[in-house]
């Protein structure tokens, strides 16, 4: 039996990475078409066969035990037997080829990543692009997973059926089943020059860049599919989906529930006994609030229409201005005259405090701040 690791020029423990870049280094120095001589290509079958072998799980596994890659697995009783080999037995999986070779091309995974998205672009949509890494065709071989020039063979070990039929002993007597061809692997036919850029998958991996329309709306957890933008198939195999998952910035000023957006301006105290107009900046542009006379800490304006666009429907939320009514903290002798003056004026120079009612107006802001 031939020395596979050695042909290749790795260790036994060698990775699939380390083959297939030892395969790569060999075969293009080997390959017919750079190296006529006869001796190279017959080298080059060696290097091709331990390619093979090596970066098969199975194929390795058995060679390693010293067995035959090739050989299928032995017909004593209770060896590699299993209760599918039954059912096929007996319900019409024995006879060769009744399944037939199975397809190399195979369609791509779907791919999966997050998109960061600030809050004003979560509230009207934009554009965004993205960068990825994934699978694409391999444009040397086009999918094939063959060297330009050449192609595949005929399994000489199942014929092209992709299945070996075995003859087991068992408790039921001679069973004959069907299994997966080792050699092809199931396909019924064998690449016998893999590309050199792809190891023979018919498909590498670069970064590319898609761009992403982001609809108006989208939340923390939305996610956007994108039809045949993920993985390409193993040997031209239809592209997967991907799903775009997005992931919304905290902004410093507004606050987001459901649709609707929530912001604090402060109020002085006179305004908010007088009432006034005050100037706000909403994710519109600025904006302006009537404060009515009178209004107490905590009361709330709404700006309709100026909140998030409904992802599904149309119009937007509102946005809640909370007031801050601000105390002042600091007074000059005049100002402290003037309110002094102002009590004495409402008869509060002698205040009695007086419990409110948790229910009043701050209880139910407290109440909708907390999702009530």
């Amino acid at each position: 039996m031939n020395d596979y690791y050695a042909d290749l020029g790795v260790s036994r423990e060698a990775t699939i990475e380390e083959i297939k870049k030892a395969y790569r280094k060999k075969a293009r120095t080997l390959h017919p078409d750079v190296n006529p001589g006869a001796d190279a290509e017959a080298e080059f079958k060696r290097v091709s066969q331990a390619y093979d072998v090596l970066s098969d799980a199975s194929k390795r596994a058995a060679y390693d035990r010293g067995q035959d890659p090739y050989g299928g697995m032995s017909g004593g009783f209770g060896q590699g037997f299993s209760f599918s080999d039954i059912m096929d037995a007996f319900f019409g999986g024995t006879a060769a080829g009744a399944r037939g070779p199975r397809s190399r091309v195979q369609r791509g995974h779907d791919a999966l990543v997050r998109l960061d998205v600030d809050l004003p672009t979560a509230v009207f949509g934009g554009e965004e692009t993205l960068t990825l890494d994934t699978a694409i065709g391999c444009s040397t071989c086009t999918g094939s997973g063959a060297q330009p020039g050449s192609g595949t063979r005929t399994c000489q070990v199942c014929a092209g059926r992709g299945e070996v039929q075995q003859v087991q002993r068992s408790f039921l007597g001679q069973v004959m089943t069907s299994r997966p061809c080792q050699a092809c692997r199931g396909y019924g036919d064998v690449i016998e020059h893999p590309c050199f850029d792809c190891s023979g998958e018919g498909r590498v991996r670069t970064r590319r860049e898609v761009t992403l329309k982001v609809p108006g709306g989208v939340d923390t957890g939305t996610r956007i599919q994108l039809g045949g933008e993920g993985e390409v198939g193993p040997y031209g195999g239809a592209p997967g989906d991907l799903y775009v998952e997005i992931a919304v910035h905290p902004h410093e000023t507004f606050q987001r529930r459901g649709d609707d957006l929530h912001c604090s301006v402060e109020v002085p105290m006179t305004a908010a006994a007088l009432g006034a107009s005050l100037p706000v900046e909403t994710l519109d542009g600025q904006s302006t609030i009537e404060v009515a006379p009178g209004t107490q800490p905590g009361e709330t304006v709404t700006l309709s229409e100026h909140g998030v666009t409904h992802l599904r429907g149309v119009g937007r939320g509102d946005l809640i201005v909370h007031l801050d009514v601000k105390v002042p903290t600091r007074l000059s002798d005049t100002q402290r005259q003037l309110l002094q003056q102002l009590a004495e004026d409402r008869g509060e120079t002698r205040p009695e405090g007086r419990m409110s009612s948790a229910h009043g107006r701050k209880g139910k802001l407290w109440d909708a701040l907390r999702g009530r």
